[in-house]
């Protein structure tokens, strides 16, 4: 998830671009793009979209027609008390290239709040990719450490913890420290 900007600005730039989030997604093949820094449905930048820039920028990648990745995933129900560290798991390996720290990526994202699974964005919606840098200057560090390792065509699940999330910072749907759920399939890493 971005940083502190919220996707609502990216979902408005995004509309000419990718929806919503200001330079927090990574690029990866056959996924939309992700939030940034913190970014949610609320205000993001954007930023023309290049593979040496950290910002976000409309799709160019489109998202798979057919095969696992052509379909919106559902987020999973989640229990219990909320992890205080991020936690990973991998609901299909991809066998592309594999995302790391810096990568520009593109990808395709639903996001949720742990506590009683509400949506509070989603790329699928826009019907356009995210694509973004891996940097904590993009994206919120949950995403940066929490894509690292996947291979294009995977998709995976994130929980991740308020410290890694916006904290203490409210953002449009997500009150202040909330644990969240995304669902991410990367779609291209560059």
């Amino acid at each position: 998830m971005p940083k502190k900007t919220s996707l609502s600005l990216a979902a408005i730039a995004v509309g000419a671009v990718v929806a919503g989030c200001g330079g927090s997604g990574s690029t990866a093949p056959g996924v939309a793009l992700a939030p940034s820094a913190g970014a949610t449905q609320g205000a993001v930048t954007t930023a023309p979209a290049t593979s040496t820039t950290s910002s976000t920028s409309s799709a160019t990648v489109p998202t798979p027609t057919s095969g696992p990745l052509s379909k919106e995933p559902a987020v999973p129900a989640e229990h219990g008390t909320p992890p205080k560290k991020l936690v990973t798991k991998d609901l299909i390996t991809g066998t592309g290239a594999t995302a790391k720290s810096g990568s520009t990526v593109t990808v395709n994202y639903v996001g949720a709040l742990y506590k009683n699974g509400k949506i509070f964005d989603a790329s699928w919606k826009r019907n356009q990719t995210f694509t973004t840098q891996l940097s904590t200057s993009a994206v919120i560090p949950g995403w940066v450490q929490g894509i690292q390792g996947m291979k294009v065509g995977g998709r995976r699940v994130l929980i991740i913890p308020p410290s890694l999330g916006y904290g203490s910072s409210a953002q449009s749907g997500i009150p202040a420290n909330s644990t969240l759920v995304f669902v991410v399939d990367l779609l291209k890493v560059s």
